[in-house]
C-alpha cells in the first residue's frame, strides 16, 4: 500500500502515491493455479433450483449468508484503527491554472485520516441541531471533501443523498428539475463543492420552491448568503456525542437516499439502510474471496449519485480496507484524456466501467501497448455493469489482454439495481462472453415469472437482506415494487442458459416494460436487439435506439462514434447497411432485422435526459424528445437521412 498520509490532508505537501508495492497477478497467484479455478479465490459456481410450478421457479445459493457490520460506519472504525496509515481514498491535485483541471501528483486521506475529518464533520453536523428526519443532500461530483460528509452523516444515523450534478448545471439556467427532486427531499443541509458553479441553483431553489436548507460549499461559501465553509466544519472538535450517535444506528436507519435512474422515468426516492449496503457486501465477499486476503486498488470515476459507484465500488473499498483513487475523466470526448492520463500513474487490481467507458478506453490502449500493459498487468478482476455489453467490445479487450498478459484477463459483470445495494447476481467462473449475469449471491433469493412477451419471457424478482424496504414517502410505488411474496419486481427479464445446468449462470433478456409489439403482433426484445445493433454496426455506432411501436417494421436511430463522423456520407451508408445486412443474415426475424436506420447529428443530450451520468442511452427519453425523426424513420416518400435495407 502507499506511505502513511499523516493528518487531515488538505495541505500541499500531502499526496498519494500511487506506484507503490503491489504484486503482480503472476506473483499474486502463488502456486500457478487459475485464479478462476480456485476456491481460495473465487466461490465455484453452486445454487439450488425449486419449481414453483406454471413455468416459475427459484434459483438460490445453498451457502449461508454470514454475520455482516451493523453499519457502514464500522468499517471506517476499524480501518482507522488496524491500518491507520495505509491509504484510503485519493484524488488528483487541482492547481491554479484557469480552466481548474488537475495535474501533477495526488492527494489522499489515510484511514486514521479519514475518521478523524468524519469525526469532526460528524460533530459539526450534531451542534447545527438540524431538523430530524431529513437527509443531507450533495449536489457535486465525487471528491475527497464529499466523501467526508458522506460518512459524516451516516456516522451519526443521519441519511445522505447525492443527487447527479447535472442538474445544477444545465445550460440556460433551467433549474425545474433540482427544483422537484429538492422538494421531495427536503433537505436539512445542501452540500456542493463550489459556490460559483451550484449556488445558482441553489439560490433559483430557494426563491422559486420555498426550499431553504443549511448550504455548505468547500469554496466560496462567503460569496453565498448565509453559507457555512466545509472548513469551518471541520475545525470542530468531536466530543463523545458522536460515538453516542453512532451508537444508536440500527441495521434499519436510513443511511442513503438514492433517485431511481432516468431510464426508469421519473425518480423515485429509494431507501438504502444500513443493512441493505452491509448485507451485499458480505454477498460479494463471500463471492470474491479474494478480498478478504488482497486489499484491492481502484481507479474509479463513476458517480457517487448511482449505485453502480455509490455504493458497490466506494463501500468494496470500505469494506476490505482498500484503495480508491477518484479519476476526474469520463467516458465523454475530451474527458476520456483524464482516465487516460491517470492510468499512466496508477495501477488498479480490480477495475469497474461501463460498456461506454471500455469502448473510449480501447483506441488509447490499442495504440500504447506499454500502457495496456501497465493497465492490465496487476487486474484481477475487470468489471463491466450499467448496460450490455456488445461482443465486438469483449472481444477487443479479451485481444488486447492476450498482448500484453499472460494469464487470460476474467472479464465479468454482475446484476442488480439501486434497489438491491446492487448486487443480486454475479458470475464467479469466466465467460465465453457477455450476456451471463451470473448465479445469486449467498442470501438472495430469485425468482422468475412467466409474463406475456416475446419468446415467453420470464420476469425475475428478488428477495433477501439487501432489498429496500421501499420509496421514502411514496407508500403507493411501495406496495407496487413488491408481489404477495414479498418478493422485488425489478423490471428485468432473464432465463436460464441451459435450462438442464442452471450452473451454467442467468442471461440477462432486457427490461420487461422497454419491449413492445410490431403490427404483426410480434413482440421487439429492445435490451437483447440493442446489444447486436452495437455490435453489428461497431466501430460506427456510438449507441442505438429502437424503435416500432405499432409499426411494421423495427427502426433505429443510431448516435455516431467520432470514427464513422469521419467518413464520407457514402462511404458510411455502405457500412451501415452491410452490418445490418450481416444481422439480417442470422435469421432472427422480423423482430430481429431492423430494415431502416437514421443517423443522427448530434450527440445524446444529458441535459434532456437522454444519457445518463453513467453513459448509457435512456431509450424512452430519446423516442420522446425525437418524435420528429422518429416519424421522418417511417415517412413515405423516404426521407434523405433514411438507410434502409
Amino acid at each position: 500500500m502507499s506511505p502513511a498520509l499523516a493528518g487531515a490532508t488538505r495541505t500541499p505537501s500531502a499526496e498519494a502515491r500511487p506506484d507503490s508495492a503491489i504484486a503482480t497477478t503472476s506473483e499474486q497467484a502463488g502456486d500457478g493455479t487459475d485464479f478462476c479455478r480456485d476456491p481460495r479465490m473465487l466461490a465455484p459456481p453452486q445454487t439450488e433450483r425449486v419449481d414453483l410450478g406454471a413455468g416459475a421457479f427459484l434459483l438460490r445459493s445453498p451457502e449461508a449468508l454470514q454475520p455482516y457490520a451493523r453499519c457502514v460506519g464500522e468499517w471506517l472504525e476499524h480501518w482507522a484503527q488496524a491500518t491507520p496509515d495505509a491509504l484510503a481514498f485519493a484524488e488528483p491535485r487541482v492547481d491554479n491554472r484557469a480552466d481548474g483541471t488537475a495535474a501533477g501528483p495526488w492527494q489522499g486521506l489515510s484511514w486514521r485520516a479519514l475518521r478523524q475529518r468524519t469525526g469532526s464533520v460528524a460533530q459539526a453536523l450534531l451542534d447545527l441541531r438540524l431538523p430530524p428526519g431529513k437527509p443531507i443532500v450533495v449536489l457535486s461530483d465525487n471528491s475527497l471533501d464529499h466523501l467526508v460528509l458522506l460518512l459524516a452523516g451516516m456516522h451519526i444515523g443521519r441519511a445522505v443523498c447525492t443527487v447527479s450534478s447535472a442538474y445544477c448545471r444545465l445550460a440556460g439556467g433551467d433549474f425545474s428539475r433540482i427544483h422537484g427532486i429538492l422538494r421531495t427531499l427536503d433537505p436539512a443541509l445542501v452540500y456542493a463543492s463550489d459556490a460559483a458553479v451550484y449556488g445558482p441553483a441553489l439560490l433559483d431553489v430557494e426563491v422559486k420552491a420555498g426550499v431553504a436548507p443549511v448550504a455548505v460549499f468547500s469554496r466560496g461559501a462567503a460569496g453565498h448568503h448565509g453559507a457555512l465553509a466545509l472548513a469551518q466544519l471541520e475545525e470542530t472538535t468531536e466530543t463523545p456525542a458522536v460515538m453516542q450517535a453512532f451508537a444508536a444506528i440500527t441495521p434499519d436507519t436510513h443511511a442513503k437516499y438514492l433517485l431511481t435512474s432516468g431510464s426508469t422515468g421519473h425518480p423515485k426516492v429509494v431507501i438504502n439502510t444500513h443493512r441493505m449496503l452491509c448485507a451485499n457486501q458480505q454477498q460479494l465477499a463471500q463471492a470474491l474471496r479474494f478480498l478478504d486476503h488482497e486489499k484491492p486498488v481502484l481507479l474509479d470515476w463513476l458517480p457517487w449519485s448511482h449505485t453502480f459507484g455509490g455504493n458497490h465500488n466506494t463501500n468494496l473499498v470500505l469494506r476490505t480496507g482498500g484503495t480508491m483513487y477518484l479519476d476526474d475523466g469520463r467516458p465523454l470526448p475530451g474527458a476520456i484524456d483524464r482516465t487516460i492520463q491517470h492510468l499512466r500513474s496508477v495501477q488498479p487490481t480490480v477495475y469497474f466501467n461501463v460498456p461506454r467507458g471500455y469502448d473510449m478506453l480501447l483506441p488509447a490502449l490499442e495504440a500504447d501497448l506499454d500502457l495496456a500493459r501497465r493497465f492490465l498487468q496487476r487486474l484481477r478482476m475487470v468489471f463491466y455493469a450499467g448496460a450490455g455489453m456488445p461482443v465486438s467490445t469483449w472481444q477487443r479487450l479479451q485481444a488486447l489482454a492476450a498482448q500484453v498478459r499472460s494469464e487470460p484477463l476474467w472479464l465479468t459483470t454482475s446484476w442488480g439495481s439501486t434497489e438491491t445495494a446492487p448486487a443480486v447476481t454475479f458470475p464467479t467462473w469466466r465467460l465465453a462472453g457477455p450476456g451471463v449475469i451470473g448465479l445469486p449471491l449467498p442470501g438472495v433469493s430469485l425468482k422468475f415469472v412467466p409474463v406475456p412477451g416475446p419468446g415467453g419471457k420470464l420476469e425475475m424478482r428478488v428477495k433477501g437482506d439487501n432489498i429496500f424496504p421501499g420509496y421514502r414517502d411514496n407508500p403507493q410505488a411501495t406496495q407496487a415494487a413488491f408481489d404477495d411474496d414479498g418478493y422485488y419486481c425489478i423490471g428485468d427479464a432473464g432465463y436460464l442458459q441451459d435450462d438442464a445446468d442452471p450452473l451454467q449462470g442467468v442471461v440477462f433478456n432486457g427490461r420487461v416494460a422497454e419491449d413492445f409489439k410490431l403490427t404483426s403482433g410480434t413482440w421487439v426484445s429492445v435490451g437483447t436487439l440493442r446489444v447486436k445493433l452495437v455490435s453489428a454496426l461497431a466501430p460506427w455506432a456510438q449507441d442505438v435506439v429502437i424503435t416500432g411501436h405499432d409499426r411494421s417494421e423495427v427502426g433505429l436511430l443510431m448516435f455516431l462514434t467520432e470514427a464513422a463522423r469521419q467518413l464520407p456520407a457514402p462511404e458510411l451508408t455502405g457500412h451501415i447497411r452491410a452490418g445490418l445486412r450481416a444481422l439480417q443474415a442470422e435469421g432472427g426475424g422480423s423482430s430481429q432485422t431492423p430494415t431502416r436506420a437514421l443517423l443522427l447529428a448530434d450527440a445524446p443530450s444529458a441535459a434532456a435526459g437522454e444519457i445518463t451520468d453513467k453513459g448509457y442511452i435512456n431509450q424512452r427519453a430519446v423516442i420522446a424528445n425525437r418524435t420528429a425523426d422518429v416519424e421522418a424513420l417511417y415517412a413515405q416518400p423516404l426521407d434523405a437521412r433514411v438507410i434502409t435495407l
